[in-house]
């Protein structure tokens, strides 16, 4: 097996390899602050952390229907972490969490078990939103995951294995804006190592505010050399996670922008070997016939460097800045074709089914 079909299909039996941290309580950590005389120059301890969320965190059951001789029967197929965002009792968690699932149940931290019904899911982002009523034991806030700095400490929670929830790991950001190898979805992730194990997938990744900063949703235990690999997890920011699970609960889905090229992220290879001016966007290595890219006169080897006034950089991910955009709008492109920097004017469709 040649080792990029040997990576993807690593990266393939990875995805069930997610985390779950937790929700926060109602009051967040606000409840750990009513002693004035506290020194509030003491850090806030992981325990407290795990005190105030670990209400929110959540299992979410995906069931199927199965037939048998006996007739038709409902059965958990399969299992993953969510965390509480609101009073109306929105839980966010991954899509690959609820896929194919016709009916779905949640577990909450004290083992009382709710319905669950599924308000959308979008498998390009890999995230879905369920949604209970009844007493919520607590809620947890989305923080701004464009704070976040390598070394910032994390913690996770999650339904690990499904069995044994409200597991707590502890680590660190490791870094920022990771683009995950041989994905253009899986684009822009923290990447950390917190502890994550299956059964975690969509569960919250926490900075010591008691906010969730991403949403956990792949790792990678072994190598393409087939060793064993520890610290490497990904998670989709807050920021994107906020917006997409907008989109999701207003909505029940997400139309997304399309654009109509394959593309590689510009590193200092690629840049030494193209002897490019910069050192961030995208080099396209593929363009779509009749797609936007394409009438607009995008090609081969062109970079692209910003979207609509918004620059492509460690910060901002080609689909980030993509997906400030909607269908049908036209907005100016600036590129890099043999050194020289110009401006095209693209239309952006609606992003044809099927496409990952």
């Amino acid at each position: 097996m040649k080792g990029r079909e040997r990576f993807l299909l690593i990266f393939g039996l990875t995805l069930g390899i997610l985390i779950g941290l937790a929700g926060a309580s109602r009051t967040g950590l606000g409840v750990m602050a009513q002693d004035d005389s506290a020194d509030s120059s003491t850090p806030v301890r992981a325990e407290d952390v795990v005190e105030a969320v670990g209400s929110a965190v959540v299992t979410v059951l995906n069931e199927q229907r199965f037939e048998d001789g006996s007739g038709t029967e409902i059965q958990p197929v399969g299992s993953g972490t969510g965390f509480i965002i609101d009073d109306e009792g929105h839980i966010v968690t991954n899509w690959h969490v609820v896929e194919g699932g016709e009916q779905f149940e949640v577990i909450l931290a004290d083992g009382t078990i709710l319905p669950a019904e599924l308000v959308g899911s979008d498998k390009l982002s890999d995230l879905a939103v369920v949604r209970v009523e009844g007493d919520l034991p607590g809620i947890v806030p989305l923080g701004d995951s464009d704070l976040l700095k390598p070394g910032q400490p994390v913690l996770a929670i999650g339904s690990a294995l499904g069995a044994f929830t409200n597991t707590v790991t502890q680590g660190i950001v490791s870094a920022i804006g990771r683009d995950f190898p041989g994905s253009q979805t899986y684009t822009n992730l923290i990447q950390h190592d917190a502890a994550i194990n299956p059964g975690n997938s969509g569960g919250p990744l926490f900075n010591f505010d008691g906010e969730v900063v991403g949403v956990n949703t792949l790792g990678i235990p072994i190598s393409e050399t087939g060793e064993i690999v520890q610290g490497l997890f990904f998670s989709i920011p807050s920021n994107t996670v906020k917006k997409i699970t907008a989109d999701l609960i207003e909505n029940g889905e997400v139309v997304y922008p399309y654009f109509g090229i394959e593309f590689a992220s510009v590193t200092p290879d690629i840049v030494a070997e193209f002897d490019l001016p910069v050192q961030s966007g995208v080099i396209v290595i593929g363009v779509t016939e009749d797609g936007p890219a394409a009438k607009a006169g995008v090609q081969i080897q062109d970079v692209v460097i910003e979207i609509g006034g918004t620059r492509l950089d460690a910060q901002t991910s080609f689909s980030e800045a993509l997906f400030e955009h909607k269908p049908g709008e036209t907005v100016e492109v600036k590129i890099i074709r043999d050194g020289e920097e110009f401006s095209l004017e693209v239309t952006f469709a609606e992003r044809p089914d099927g496409l990952n």
